[in-house]
């Protein structure tokens, strides 16, 4: 379908005033073709392939940029879940510190590439274990401090609970105890290798955001996705509407904006395709806020009616933006895919970091709002002291929301080493930063040290 005079006038207008960008180009990569038991022989595989699959990435995305006049800000690259790569290589080893010693090499072969064709990130250091571990997937696990804190571009995700498998809750467990250990690791950042790690339930296999991205298994060889950006652009079409309109005025004019950003992303992202001669796959319609002023979705819902984000009627108002930004989406294409939620983060977007300096914003606000969201708990530091049997209930809260309902959930926290409730962190770029959220002083330790699984709800035998 042609752009009409009109649209283009209104994508200029988005650009220059409204911070649209789109937020990453992400070419996602199957190395299922590499595989070796051989360690030596599996990285010189990976990193070939890498780099050879992905070397007209930036130069295409650069071009496209400079002709279209839209700004493509990141791009990077996806592969396939490493645990499942590195199986018959962890397998010929005989120990499991020889095992982790394979997944850290194998992690630093993928900070390499990335460097080596000049992306920002590379997810997939993942494995899916909702259901059970393979010795692939425990090396991965237990590699993830080192592997995160010896690398500056690799992301780690991994599915520890599905609708139809239930939550693996020893995985939760090892889990929470590689968060502590990756905080610990990366202690002269504030612990920032966590924010390059991502726990979710039902995680799609086509997601182009970091950290989640990953390469899913019933992808193509190569494949071209798209996340777009636009709470700019979204704002200012609330704002202009003004405080008396009704709220089924204000869904139709974010679903109305929604078509426009969703229409320029994927004209983006099939020209970046079409260049580097691979498919398109997917445009994941999540808004993805910055730490910019005027890039937030915090303030669309104060837009909309709340006080300040955390107040009553913020859940309300989310799952109005949510549910009004995909049908918007939906209509503007038909390779919906990924998240396609409203992204939440707290260091990401300086209103949610402003709503948890103003007391408004808690801990458990937060995790009410995943419940009409696709995203979760995202970027939120809480105080390093935070025991492990702690986190493990907040991973298995977050990911029992996504599994009952059937939607993806992830968490994404921070404990941040030598800082308590109330302090200020500080990551730079666009990890942004924000104070310390507090934690509940009650735990869970004995629901932490049960292990076993939490069964899946009974909709799971709908098939």
């Amino acid at each position: 379908m042609p752009f009409s005079l009109q649209e283009i006038l209104e994508t200029v207008r988005m650009v220059e005033v409204e911070h649209f960008d789109v937020r990453t180009v992400t070419l996602g990569i199957s190395l299922r073709d590499c595989i070796s038991p051989d360690p030596e022989e599996l990285a010189q595989r990976v990193f070939t392939k890498v780099t050879r699959s992905a070397a007209r990435l930036v130069p295409a995305a650069k071009e496209v940029e400079e002709e279209f006049g839209i700004p493509i800000i990141n791009q990077r690259i996806s592969v396939t879940p490493i645990a499942i790569v590195a199986e018959p290589a962890v397998a010929a080893v005989q120990s499991p510190e020889k095992a982790c010693e394979v997944l850290v090499g194998l992690a630093k072969t993928l900070d390499q590439a990335a460097r080596a064709v000049g992306v920002n990130f590379l997810g997939g250091f993942s494995a899916l274990v909702e259901k059970g571990f393979t010795g692939g997937d425990r090396a991965l696990i237990a590699s993830l401090p080192e592997a995160l804190g010896s690398t500056e571009r690799v992301c780690a995700s991994i599915n520890a609970g599905s609708s139809q498998a239930g939550i693996n809750l020893e995985a939760v467990r090892l889990l929470a105890r590689a968060i502590k250990q990756t905080a610990e690791r990366t202690r002269s950042t504030d612990g920032s290798g966590c924010a390059r790690l991502v726990v979710f339930a039902n995680m799609p296999g086509d997601n182009p955001f970091m950290a989640g991205a990953v390469h899913g298994l019933g992808e193509p060889d190569a494949v071209l996705n798209v996340g777009i950006s636009g709470p700019g652009v979204v704002l200012d079409a609330v704002r202009r509407l003004g405080p008396d309109a009704p709220l089924d005025e204000v869904a139709e004019v974010i679903k109305r904006t929604a078509f426009k950003i969703a229409r320029a992303g994927e004209l983006v992202g099939r020209e970046v395709a079409r260049r580097m001669g691979v498919p398109f796959g997917i445009l994941d319609l999540s808004l993805a806020p910055t730490p910019e002023v005027g890039d937030s979705v915090a303030e669309i819902l104060e837009a909309i009616g709340v006080d300040v984000v955390g107040a009553p009627g913020t859940t309300a108002a989310l799952a109005l933006l949510v549910d009004a930004v995909k049908k918007g989406g939906a209509m503007a294409s038909g390779s919906v895919g990924g998240l396609s939620g409203g992204f939440i983060p707290v260091t990401e977007d300086q209103g949610m970091a402003a709503g948890v300096r103003r007391g408004a914003l808690r801990l458990e606000t937060l995790e009410a709002m995943t419940a009409v969201c696709s995203v979760g708990l995202d970027m939120i530091p809480i105080p390093g002291d935070t025991p492990e049997e702690t986190l493990v209930g907040i991973l298995a809260d977050e990911l029992s929301i996504g599994v009952v309902n059937h939607k993806t959930t992830g968490v994404r926290i921070i404990p941040v080493p030598g800082k308590k409730a109330g302090d200020t962190v500080h990551f730079g770029g666009l990890l942004g930063g924000g104070p310390v959220l507090p934690v509940s002083s009650f735990g869970c330790s004995v629901l932490a040290r049960r292990g076993g699984r939490i069964p899946a709800p009974l909709s799971s035998l709908r098939n």
